[in-house]
């Protein structure tokens, strides 16, 4: 089975503002902005949905209004895609060319990539075993969260320039050096937006 790694550049004032906010406003705004494809996720989740999981629409208000939530651990997945949006709807969305498809450990193999460099700040593998939903939302394996806070990204990012100026830059094999180099990239995007947390989903 395959998985794929979406990640976004998010100020966490503006997802703050909106999770668990209360804000019906959020929730039209989101509502505007998906549209057709929360009909589509629901197509896609019928079945679940027949067994009483949330549709896309009702977990996203949920997870504005902080709850209610079902108490059915099966649907919380809904909630997990909802925070996604949320990620999406008020952040950046970052190029992950080589995080999707991927099987096995591939993050674990990026993540040694990264250690490489004497990046150990921050773990692409995180994204998919770090329990990174807000406080409040029901746990859900898939999808998966973690976060990357401005401080962790700022700290790989200097690890990884003094390993080039100190010509400790390894030579990893090609599809390596290739994440390697797209999660740099985050991260100067990020340092480039100074207070920006990086969200990461597996699913």
């Amino acid at each position: 089975m395959s998985s794929f790694l979406r990640a976004y550049l998010v100020d966490p004032a503006e997802l703050r503002a909106r999770v668990g906010s209360g804000d019906d406003g959020a929730v039209d705004e989101a509502l505007a902005y998906f549209g057709p494809s929360l009909d589509r996720s629901d197509e896609h989740f019928a079945d679940e949905i027949a067994q009483g999981a949330p549709t896309a629409l009702e977990a996203l208000r949920a997870v504005v209004h902080g709850g209610p939530f079902s108490g059915n651990e099966d649907h919380a997945f809904q909630y997990g895609y909802a925070y996604r949006r949320l990620c999406w709807l008020v952040g950046q969305p970052l190029e992950v060319d080589s995080f999707g498809p991927f099987r096995g450990n591939w993050l674990e193999v990026v993540d040694d990539g990264l250690k490489a460099y004497g990046i150990t700040a921050v773990s692409v593998a995180d994204f998919q075993y770090g329990g990174g939903l807000p406080a409040g939302l029901p746990f859900c394996a898939v999808p998966s969260c973690g976060t990357w806070s401005a401080g962790d990204c700022g700290q790989a990012l200097d690890r990884f320039d003094r390993a080039g100026r100190e010509g400790r830059a390894p030579v990893p094999e090609r599809e390596v050096a290739e994440a390697v180099a797209e999660v740099v990239g985050w991260l100067r995007i990020a340092r480039s937006r100074q207070g920006t947390d990086i969200v990461g989903f597996v699913s």
